[in-house]
C-alpha cells in the first residue's frame, strides 16, 4: 500500500481536472481519466485508486453508468466514489447515492469542501482495508488464517470438480514444537512459527494459498498441481526447513500430501485425509513426506 493514497479524477473538462488535481496533489497520488471508459480501465490498474472523484455528465459513458460498472465488478466494488457535478437537485443527489456513491460534491468546486470530503472517505477506505486484511490473516505469521482457508478451499474444490483441474494440498506440522516452547519459552516459539511461516510464504507460488491452520500446523493449497508435483514441492520444503535453523534451533517438519479427486466427499474429508497422511509421517519418525493414496 502506498504511503500516499491514490485519487482518480474523472472529468471530460480539462480545467476541472486541473483544478481538482491542484487542490489535492500535495497530499495524494493523482490519476486522471478524461472519459468514463478510461476511468473503468484505470480503476483496476496499479496503483489502484483509494477514491474516485467522478463527473456525472460525460460524452461516452456518463458518471452514473461508470459507477454502476464499478460496483458490479468485485475488483472495484469497494472503491469509494464521490460524484462531482453541476446537478444540484436533491433527486440527482439521491439517485447518485442510491447507485453506491459515498458522497456528492456540487460545482462550482470549493477547495476546502473537496479536501475535507476526500480526506474523510480516504481515511474510511484505508480503515476498511486494514480491517479486511486483519480479518483474513494470521496476526503472528502474516499468512492467511484458518477462517479464510476454509472459504477459499471450498471455492477451489468446487472449481476443481467443475473443470477437472488438479488441486493438491500440503499439510505441514513442526516436529516436537511443544518441546521448543517448554525449553525456550513461548516468545522463542512464536519467533520459530513466524520464521517458518515466512519460509513457507517465500517458497509458495503467487497462485498458491499459504495459511496457518492452527498451532504449529500450516497448509499450502496448490492450484493446477498434481500429486507428484505436490510431493516434489513438499520434499523440497522439508529440506529447506531442515537446514533453516530458525532462532538457531534444529527444527524439522512432517508433511501430509493429497490431491483432490472425485471420491473425496467434502473439504472436511479432504483435510481429514491429508491429516491422516501427516499423522503417518509423524508415526514413522517425523521429518518426512507421506502422500495420501486414499
Amino acid at each position: 500500500m502506498s504511503k500516499k493514497a491514490v485519487v482518480l479524477i474523472v472529468d471530460d473538462t480539462r480545467l476541472n481536472i486541473q483544478t481538482m488535481a491542484h487542490i489535492l496533489k500535495n497530499e495524494y497520488i493523482i490519476k486522471i481519466a478524461h472519459n468514463g471508459t478510461r476511468a473503468v480501465e484505470l480503476a483496476t490498474q496499479d496503483p489502484t485508486p483509494d477514491l474516485i472523484l467522478l463527473d456525472v455528465e460525460m460524452p461516452d459513458v456518463n458518471g452514473y453508468d461508470v459507477c454502476r460498472l464499478l460496483r458490479e465488478d468485485s475488483e472495484t466494488a469497494n472503491i469509494p466514489i464521490i460524484f462531482v457535478t453541476g446537478k444540484d437537485s436533491i433527486e440527482e443527489e439521491g439517485y447518485g447515492l442510491s447507485l453506491g456513491a459515498v458522497d456528492y460534491i456540487t460545482k462550482p468546486i470549493h477547495p476546502s469542501i473537496v479536501k475535507a470530503r476526500v480526506k474523510t472517505h480516504v481515511t474510511l477506505k484505508r480503515q476498511y482495508d486494514l480491517l479486511k486484511e486483519i480479518a483474513v490473516h494470521d496476526q503472528l505469521t502474516g499468512l492467511y488464517n484458518r477462517h479464510y482457508l476454509s472459504d477459499v478451499l471450498a471455492s477451489k474444490v468446487a472449481h476443481a470438480m467443475r473443470h477437472d483441474d488438479p488441486l493438491s494440498i500440503i499439510i505441514i506440522d513442526i516436529d516436537h514444537f511443544k518441546s521448543i516452547n517448554d525449553t525456550y519459552g513461548h516468545i522463542v516459539g512464536d519467533e520459530v512459527l513466524r520464521e517458518i511461516g515466512g519460509l513457507i510464504r517465500q517458497k509458495a507460488r503467487q497462485e498458491d494459498i499459504a495459511a496457518r491452520f492452527g498451532g504449529e500446523e500450516f497448509i499450502l493449497v496448490l492450484d493446477s498441481c498434481t500429486l507428484e508435483d505436490a510431493k516434489i514441492k513438499a520434499e523440497g520444503l522439508r529440506k529447506e526447513i531442515e537446514k533453516y535453523y530458525p532462532q538457531g534451533l534444529d527444527v524439522t517438519a512432517s508433511f501430509g500430501v493429497i490431491q483432490f479427486h472425485q471420491g473425496i466427499e467434502s473439504v472436511t474429508h479432504l483435510l481429514d485425509l491429508a491429516d491422516q497422511a501427516l499423522y503417518k509421517a509423524k508415526k514413522e519418525g517425523r521429518n518426512r513426506v507421506i502422500v495420501s493414496l486414499k
